[in-house]
């Protein structure tokens, strides 16, 4: 058995380390667990460094290291070694968090000693290291921990507002200050405010911190976090569940940029802007188009049998979110910002053709505050819209029917304008007989809007079968 007498040197725990990479190594070498164990608190930084990865190697994937390693309170030791340099240099701090993280794997028993160890106070000064190489295994620490049997526990304790929610700003101010995008993070961040519905709590919390707040209220923080939640939703909309409050909040949050952003200066640039509450403001649209296109999953709609045959259930138990947003009036709102707006670049040049300079009407329009922001509310309306008769006849009742046709064209600043515009509208008239007879009796009056429109193919016909007017696009 290998025993430190006092003469060990870098090179031996280098071999040490070499040896330890393999399964069969890690074997051999599992009595030195108990030694560096033993050694951790008396040893100079270079030398804990070494000791602290062989410790991470010895853990990984060995379970019997690992049962070990909790038997003798290895968490509390890497802790208390790590945190008592003057100042932790984020190399060290990443080896103690690799291994507490190969350690959380064994097991339920494990995470609950990783996380003994770490809650709450030095999870907050690790969330505080600013390296990209500490924040990852941070993260993945978090997530084991908050998987599991215990878990749901762990992720309250994560929550609460004295005690874990200081550690989730440190990690969300790290992230944002460093632009980190890893995995871990994403979902850590995705679990707790999506999925746990802590996205209210956290997002208020990132208020009162470092002062980094725009005069809109809104701070990097805040559009980190946004675009990290539309990223997620954006890329695996299948792997996700999305409550209706969830939804709400988001709502909220685009309802309070909206009102309080400058939209008298036109945005050159896509998300993200570097302005955060504009990036808030486009997060937010993004995610809500994503939510009203989200559809749950088969386990989540089907109730068991005998449920069905008790009493009747609460709606507010399985309406989808998008039905919640639509009662909160979504859809109105997002007709009015869309009002608001100056009209596309293709019917503004043909109105200047026609009235020259004079365009009162446009002086005192608003105009897209980044790249897309058109486009961003047109297809927030369009998801709506799909399958819904009752938002098809909103949009005829609340005028909006050749507000939306004018989307049907080319603007500058808003890539795929046109494209959403047209399957907004065709879901707009989707089996709708008053919508069509409205845009027929529209075209009647005069061609819809501008000849730039016309060039679309856009028309409406009489159906030969039925003798309804329907919408025909024939380029």
């Amino acid at each position: 058995m290998w025993r430190d007498e006092g003469v060990e040197d870098e090179e031996t725990l280098s071999a040490l380390l070499e040896a330890s990479k393999t399964r069969e190594g890690r074997a051999a070498l599992s009595d030195a667990l108990a030694d560096t164990l033993h050694l951790l608190p008396a040893s100079p930084a270079p030398l804990l460094l070494l000791r602290l990865r062989l410790l991470r190697n010895l853990l990984a994937g060995d379970a019997l290291n690992q049962g070990t390693f909790v038997l003798l309170s290895g968490p509390a030791a890497v802790v208390s070694a790590a945190l008592a340099l003057p100042a932790l240099p984020p190399d060290l701090a990443r080896a103690a968090l690799q291994a507490l993280g190969n350690a959380a794997l064994g097991g339920d028993r494990h995470r609950e000693a990783v996380w003994d160890a770490l809650f709450p106070g030095a999870l907050r000064e690790l969330a505080r290291v600013r390296d990209a190489g500490v924040l990852d295994p941070l993260c993945m620490v978090l997530d084991t921990c908050c998987s599991g049997d215990g878990g749901r526990g762990r992720v309250e304790e994560l929550c609460h507002e004295d005690l874990g929610l200081p550690v989730l700003v440190e990690l969300v101010a790290t992230a944002s200050r460093l632009g980190h995008k890893e995995e871990w993070l994403e979902w850590l961040l995705f679990k707790i405010c999506v999925e746990e519905e802590k996205f209210e709590a956290l997002f208020a919390a990132l208020d009162s911190t470092d002062g980094g707040e725009s005069g809109d209220g809104f701070s990097a923080k805040h559009a980190f976090l946004m675009g990290t939640l539309s990223k997620c939703l954006t890329e695996r909309p299948e792997e996700v569940s999305i409550s209706n409050s969830f939804a709400l909040h988001v709502f909220n949050i685009l309802k309070h940029a909206a009102e309080t952003l400058d939209f008298t200066c036109r945005g050159s640039s896509a998300l993200p802007t570097g302005c955060p509450g504009i990036d808030v403001l486009g997060y937010s649209l993004v995610l809500l188009k994503d939510i009203c296109a989200w559809e749950p999953s088969s386990s989540e709609t089907e109730a068991p049998v005998d449920s069905l045959l008790q009493a009747e259930p609460s709606s507010s138990g399985t309406e989808a979110p998008v039905d919640s947003l639509l009662q909160a009036g979504l859809v109105k709102r997002l007709l009015k910002y869309l009002g608001e707006l100056e009209p596309p670049s293709t019917i503004r040049k043909a109105m200047a053709k026609e009235q020259g300079d004079q365009q009162p009407a446009l002086a005192t329009a608003k105009v897209c505050p980044y790249n897309g922001y058109r486009r961003d509310l047109v297809a927030v309306i369009a998801n709506c819209l799909h399958g819904r008769k009752q938002v098809q006849d909103e949009v005829r009742q609340l005028n909006g029917i050749m507000l939306l046709l004018q989307q049907c064209v080319i603007d500058e600043g808003n890539a795929y304008l046109r494209e959403w515009g047209l399957l907004a509208v065709r879901y707009l008239l989707e089996e709708n007989e008053e919508n069509q007879k409205e845009v027929s009796e529209l075209q009647m009056q005069e061609p819809i809007l501008t000849p730039e429109v016309a060039e679309l193919g856009l028309r409406v016909e009489i159906d030969k079968k039925t003798g309804h007017p329907k919408l025909v696009n024939s380029s």
